[in-house]
């Protein structure tokens, strides 16, 4: 099974946590869901041609929420049915591992060439308080506004879906300006055009990796 992680609402925790402790923080939990992937799918049987990133073809829920889109629209996850959805879990004022990944990703679609316009990265906020439609719009467009979008929700739609894919977020401690840092975890989700998950990516593939296993996916017209 995977790791249970039970308490996903945003707390407070000490002031001050340097970025290498958030990145580490970060890489664990990607790993950690990684390892408990593996571990379901000991004993079963595997491609012909081994996945590079961990497959967790039916031990992770289908794409389904109801969130708001970086232009203020209702969205669900049929909204992003038809194309591959690269899902990640993150916020506009990251320092670090959310622009690393968002950058990771824009070599994968440049990888990918004309078959980049059949992916969809959907950047999913941990940070609702902060990040409207407008700031998620804005971040996202910064990377690649044809290929991303920013979306957003209520605390309890984040919170509900964090839990429903096992993604943990906390909260730091304000600083005496009111600001703060969310640690987060830096997993990416792959589901496939019908909305199934079929891979995880965590920080240690690389773009060549994704690309490759991205292609496999885009092609399936099973």
């Amino acid at each position: 099974m995977f790791p249970k992680l039970s308490n996903l609402r945003q707390q407070t925790v000490s002031t001050s946590t340097p970025v290498a402790r958030s990145q580490r923080w970060a890489t664990r939990l990607a790993l950690g869901v990684a390892a408990s992937a593996i571990a379901l799918l000991a004993g079963c049987t595997h491609p012909a041609e081994p996945w590079h990133l961990t497959d967790v073809t039916g031990h992770l829920p289908d794409l389904e929420f109801r969130l708001t889109g970086d232009d203020g629209r209702a969205v669900s996850g049929d909204t992003f049915k038809g194309r591959t959805s690269l899902v990640y879990f993150g916020y506009t004022h990251c320092p670090d591992v959310c622009p690393e990944t968002m950058g990771r990703l824009m070599q994968v679609l440049g990888k990918l060439g004309p078959d980049a316009s059949q992916v969809r990265i959907l950047f999913i906020t941990v940070d609702p308080a902060r990040d409207t439609a407008q700031a998620l719009h804005e971040y996202v467009g910064a990377f690649d506004a044809q290929h991303a979008e920013g979306l957003t929700g209520t605390d309890w739609q984040i919170e509900s879906l964090a839990k429903r894919y096992r993604v943990a977020y906390q909260m730091e401690k304000r600083d005496p300006n009111g600001n703060y840092e969310v640690t987060h975890s830096s997993a990416v989700y792959v589901f496939d055009k019908q909305g199934h998950a079929r891979l995880l990516a965590t920080d240690h593939d690389t773009p060549d990796t994704i690309a490759q296993d991205l292609r496999r996916i885009i092609d399936d017209h099973s």
